[in-house]
């Protein structure tokens, strides 16, 4: 059993005893989702956020800001084992991995890097003509946002847009899609500036459900004043939980959808 997943049991045993867990719950709104909190991980509160997902066992984050840095994140302590820093022109953006590489966003350089999921190498380069936010993919494209209602396919091999997918809910377009996980057949989307994580079917580009984490992002408030937006969703597909944060937050945050 691999290390995550061996955390995440833990987890869920300690917190399934805790009588103060919470589902959330709506009367008003059929869209918002209900999940259950499974429990909390450290989070370096330094990590400004942009990208997080779990590859082989591992979760891997990516950040922003004047230290930009995609690394293997020790999940006990919130601390970087293996650590790949940008130059300093770079401000870092979304991050995922298919086909044993890393792909990495940027966001107004227009330019992403290639590394090798191995050994963290630099291994390519690739443009475009957006500003990169988000990214995951459908074990057939990359999928990227670049802060608008539009979510770009890209070809695996020469990253070039194959198709374009508008975000809308009830026939409005949905902006400020920031960082993305593919799950189970669907796009989840944080909306930046909001405590929102948007569920989108790919086939329509709609909105079909919703999470409001305005209580983690409560508590990383409490704990860390600093704390910033909602960003980070990382789905473990052995134990169906999602791992989810933000900027500068205290905690990584466990939740099972239900």
């Amino acid at each position: 059993m691999n290390r995550i997943i061996f955390l995440l049991l833990i987890i869920i045993s300690v917190s399934s005893c805790n009588p103060e867990r919470k589902q959330a719950e709506t009367k008003s709104d059929n869209s918002i989702l209900k999940y259950t909190a499974r429990g909390a991980f450290p989070h370096d509160i330094e990590a400004f956020t942009e990208g997080l997902l779990i590859n082989e066992g591992k979760v891997i984050e990516s950040t922003g800001g004047n230290h930009s840095w995609i690394a293997e994140v020790n999940i006990q302590t919130g601390t970087q084992d293996k650590k790949v820093t940008l130059d300093k022109a770079y401000f870092g953006e979304g991050v995922t991995i298919l086909n044993n590489k890393i792909f990495q966003l940027t966001w107004k350089n227009k330019v992403g890097f290639i590394y090798d999921a191995a050994t963290y190498k630099k291994i390519g380069e690739f443009n475009y003509e957006f500003e990169g936010w988000g990214m995951t993919h459908d074990n057939h494209h990359l999928l990227v946002s670049d802060g608008t209602e539009t979510i770009y396919y890209l070809d695996t091999l020469k990253q070039q847009i194959e198709k374009k997918l508008t975000v809308k809910e009830n026939g409005v377009n949905v902006t400020k899609l920031n960082e993305l996980e593919y799950i189970e057949g669907f796009i989840f989307a944080n909306q930046w500036e909001t405590n929102y994580i948007l569920k989108i079917d790919p086939a329509t580009g709609n909105v079909v459900g919703k999470l409001d984490l305005t209580e983690f992002a409560r508590k990383a408030k409490g704990i860390n004043p600093q704390a910033d937006v909602l960003n980070g969703i990382a789905y473990s597909r052995e134990t169906k939980d999602l791992l989810v944060t933000g900027k500068y937050w205290p905690l990584l945050f466990v939740i099972r959808l239900n």
